[in-house]
């Protein structure tokens, strides 16, 4: 038998560890992360947000061609003699892939679930190979602006709930830059090579986007240039004020239409009283292929010493746009679903407040036990099986240790280690007082509870926790 099974010198080494770029979630991290799906879920429902949910897995053809110079990063899956499969990449694409397919023009929804990508990873910096997302789109023929203005107050909502800091919306048109790099004489068939470069301008300096535009791409200088004198810019309503009166920018009908849109969503952003934490910015790209209008991209700051002018950004939070041709790829006859969303980066949100409890060694309860149904004497154990069932079917929160006879004092201890409030205490004389005595774990404080009132007595002492 043991030859069979390769005796123990046959044994390699077998190592334990996830695959790369993936991580487990401890108790504690799920609590975090709990915590912050909570709060976000919360926004989409107060929003008025459907959720649906999508295959882990999709058609190959599906995924394919929808993400630029990012499709090297799609997972495909091992041919089994069936259909060509990839993992999603996204939540955007299905979620277009499920509109055309059910024939929905109108939903407002969200979805949150992971994605994978075959990235090399940072994971200190919150970025991993799978991944969840959380996103919440508009689709419908609507009035220009106004459910993108919806999307980025979700976004100013969420940031400001999760208490992350300091952070700023960088908002851009794909139609302003489009018509910049024609003013600029970028060729079309470069567009969209040419965006990716200006999409790393919030990582590198200027002289290095210009140097690949031009070394790499086969861009002239001059047009390098002409790009440089606007991606510097940002501000909000008087920049695009200003624009609008460019000689050059103004004579191109894709800009135009990018700054007149850009103005109106200024003006609601002003009635939603957010305008403070966003920024116009020429240089936002973002490098999907598929947005068509406004883009937008959160980043934390990081406030640096007083003398520093402008914050350092710590990383893109959140980001999204206006999609208004996804869908129309794959409705057979082409038709299209105006679509505008946001994806809220909650890895990178995660792996900050998870350094955030780290640094501040704060107690995170990854139980919500509400009381230890314990014994002071032996013997009692069916006396606590009774009442923890009545306590179970009374819908409170209950544990026992599974010990006939534990000791009192192991009892209180594992209420301290897990932060469970309250211990109800049978013993022969309770039991024979028709009474339980009722423990508060921090301040020792013991009274003696009617056992018919001992389900109001812990729901009430329980419902500010």
């Amino acid at each position: 038998m043991k030859a069979q099974l390769g005796g123990e010198e046959g044994k390699h080494k077998f190592v334990l560890k996830t695959p790369k770029g993936t991580r487990d979630y401890s108790p504690k991290q799920m609590a975090i992360r709990e915590r912050v799906f909570t709060a976000i879920i919360n926004c989409f429902k107060r929003h008025g947000a459907e959720v649906i949910d999508t295959p882990v897995f999709e058609l190959k053809e599906t995924l394919t061609g929808k993400y630029g110079e990012d499709s090297k990063l799609i997972y495909d899956l091992k041919d089994q003699g069936g259909e060509l499969l990839s993992l999603r990449y996204d939540l955007t694409v299905p979620f277009a892939r499920y509109l055309a397919m059910n024939k929905i023009t109108n939903i407002k929804r969200y979805h949150i679930a992971k994605v994978y990508r075959r990235d090399n990873p940072a994971m200190t910096r919150g970025r991993y190979r799978e991944f969840y997302q959380c996103d919440f789109d508009i689709a419908g023929q609507f009035d220009p602006m106004i459910p993108d203005a919806e999307c980025l107050k979700i976004v100013h909502e969420i940031l400001s709930d999760l208490q992350l800091g300091d952070f700023l919306i960088k908002v851009n048109d794909r139609r302003i830059l489009d018509g910049m790099f024609a003013v600029c004489g970028v060729p079309d068939s470069k567009f969209r090579t040419i965006c990716s470069s200006v999409d790393k301008l919030d990582k590198v300096p200027w002289e290095e986007v210009k140097n690949e535009m031009v070394g790499e791409k086969g861009l002239s200088p001059e047009a390098a240039d002409r790009i440089g004198e606007y991606v510097q810019l940002h501000g909000g309503l008087d920049l695009i004020e200003q624009l609008l009166q460019d000689p050059k920018l103004s004579q191109n009908k894709l800009a135009k239409e990018g700054l007149g849109d850009m103005k109106l969503l200024f003006e609601y952003l002003t009635l939603f009283g957010i305008t403070g934490k966003i920024s116009f910015d020429l240089s936002l790209a973002r490098g999907l292929d598929y947005y068509t209008g406004v883009i937008y991209e959160a980043v934390l700051l990081q406030q640096q010493n007083d003398h520093v002018e402008d914050p350092v950004s710590v990383g893109s939070v959140a980001g999204g746009g206006r999609y208004d041709g996804l869908v129309g790829m794959f409705d057979p006859k082409g038709r299209k679903v105006p679509c505008v969303g946001v994806s809220i980066g909650i890895e990178r949100i995660f792996s900050i407040l998870e350094q955030r409890v780290e640094a501040s060694e704060e107690k995170i309860r990854t139980t919500e036990t509400q009381v230890l149904v314990a014994s002071a004497q032996k013997k009692l154990l069916e006396e606590r099986l009774k009442l923890i069932s009545e306590l179970w079917d009374a819908g409170i929160k209950a544990e026992i240790l599974y010990k006939k006879n534990p000791k009192l004092l192991n009892q209180l201890q594992y209420c301290e280690e897990t932060g469970i409030p309250l211990v109800a205490i049978v013993g022969e004389q309770e039991l024979k007082d028709g009474v339980v005595k009722l423990r508060d774990v921090a301040t020792r404080e013991e009274v003696n509870i009617r056992r018919e009132n001992l389900i109001e007595e812990i729901r009430m002492r329980t419902s500010q926790l």
